[in-house]
């Protein structure tokens, strides 16, 4: 019979997170896929467990993934675990996943810790809906795009940031979503120095240039959803765009019509009608 492959989520900061179920399976399984073994081996030395590592991480993980189905195939079992939190989420092991899945192998969730969630709990903000957009681009450019493609997106946004783009992150929101949208910046969660932060994008944005101490540490930035539309404050992008290119060259045109539509920028180059 195949073995088992169990995503274990583990501690994103205080080790008394681990369940009692995940210490069970990290002890019990032939081996474990870790995002970096060296960061895994200091969890399993603090529980006492010596099971083998293995390394799986974005620079390998569709190679090394055929290799561990194989052996998942031949009746092992398997634990796949990230560097914090839940695997998968923002981290590698997609492709093992899939791959195991795709073979007929059991694929079983042993829960746990997860920012994203640990933070919507906590933000003070609506969670009945929700939307996880993980890590923006890094470059200016392309993290204005995604914002503006997420402008009319009426659900909750949870977002993963590095420390050092927070403040240059926050000002792209506040000219985007606009200087009065809600949100809320958790940063260490589970440690030692966990700070939650609520306020306007403009409060926050202001916070942030003044305050070192937000820019440290793991982020996990929830902002509220755009205020539900109407059919009777629906824009006609095509016409908005026509009288935009009245007054600006085409590019800017498209970049406001997206802003104001939720359309892509990229659509609204070109009014319907022009050769």
């Amino acid at each position: 019979m195949p073995g088992t492959l169990y995503v274990v989520a583990t501690p994103i900061g205080n080790l008394a997170d681990l369940t009692p179920r995940a210490r069970e399976v990290l002890a019990g399984v032939a081996l474990i896929a870790a995002e970096d073994t060296r960061h895994t081996r200091q969890l399993l030395q603090s529980c006492g467990i010596d099971t083998a590592l293995t390394s799986l991480h974005e620079h390998n993980e569709t190679q090394k993934s055929t290799e561990l189905v194989a052996r998942l195939a031949r009746g092992e079992s398997i634990a796949l675990v990230s560097d914090a939190g839940t695997p998968l989420v923002s981290d590698p092991g997609f492709d093992l996943v899939a791959a195991a899945r795709s073979q007929g192998i059991a694929v079983i969730a042993i829960p746990g810790a997860c920012a994203a969630i640990a933070a919507l709990s906590i933000a003070g903000l609506p969670t009945a809906r929700f939307v996880f957009e993980g890590f923006l681009p890094a470059k200016s450019g392309a993290r204005s795009e995604r914002l503006e493609q997420l402008v009319r997106e009426e659900r909750t946004l949870i977002f993963y940031e590095a420390p050092h783009r927070l403040v240059e992150v926050l000002r792209d929101m506040v000219r985007i979503f606009g200087a009065e949208r809600r949100a809320s910046i958790s940063r260490e969660l589970t440690k030692r120095f966990e700070t939650t932060y609520s306020g306007t994008l403009a409060q926050l944005s202001e916070a942030a240039e003044r305050d070192s101490d937000m820019t440290r540490g793991e982020i996990v930035i929830i902002v509220s959803g755009a205020p539900a539309t109407t059919e009777a404050l629906a824009i006609d992008s095509d016409k908005l765009l026509r009288v935009l290119r009245e007054e600006l060259p085409p590019s800017q045109a498209a970049k406001i019509a997206a802003r104001l539509t939720g359309r892509k920028r990229s659509e609204l180059y070109k009014v319907p009608g022009e050769k």
